[in-house]
């Protein structure tokens, strides 16, 4: 009876070292994609210089998406459109204020008047938010506000 116990150990030991070896070869064959001939050093050499590389390039890509943020500032983000009737005896808002700016309130206003004998086009340019060289109108100031207030 002994014997029995003491081989049924055996068996149920060589089954989990077996189970253990099977395992242990099919991470290997993966490891090294079904059958290199180098040795476990070098393939895991490969992945931590893989790694590596990997790594700097991530470095890489945030120090440019900071640079790209830092820019996209400066760039039109906030739009106002004003339609207006300037003058009377023309019909409809067929006049119009445009204030283009980024994230600092500094850009254009085009404002174009509407009248029976043709249209004129002004351009007024803006810095944080105040004209540098022309006084605004009141339609220019409300449509720079209704882009002001845009985030």
């Amino acid at each position: 009876m002994l014997v029995y116990l003491l081989l049924l150990i055996i068996i149920v030991w060589l089954a989990g070292l077996s189970y253990y070896w099977y395992r242990l070869k099919k991470n290997y064959l993966e490891l090294s994609h079904g059958g290199s001939k180098k040795t476990l050093d070098e393939i895991l050499g490969n992945i931590v210089t893989t790694q590596q590389n990997v790594k700097e390039d991530v470095a890489k890509i945030m120090a440019q998406c900071a640079k790209i943020e830092k820019g996209e500032k400066y760039h039109i983000q906030k739009i106002g459109m004003l339609r207006f009737n300037p003058f009377k005896d023309t019909g409809g808002d067929q006049s119009f204020i445009l204030a283009l700016v980024d994230a600092f309130n500094t850009g254009i206003i085009i404002t174009a008047l509407y009248s029976r004998s043709g249209t004129r086009w002004y351009v007024k340019r803006v810095v944080k938010g105040r004209s540098t060289e022309h006084e605004l109108s009141d339609e220019e100031r409300k449509a720079l506000s209704m882009a002001s207030e845009l985030k």
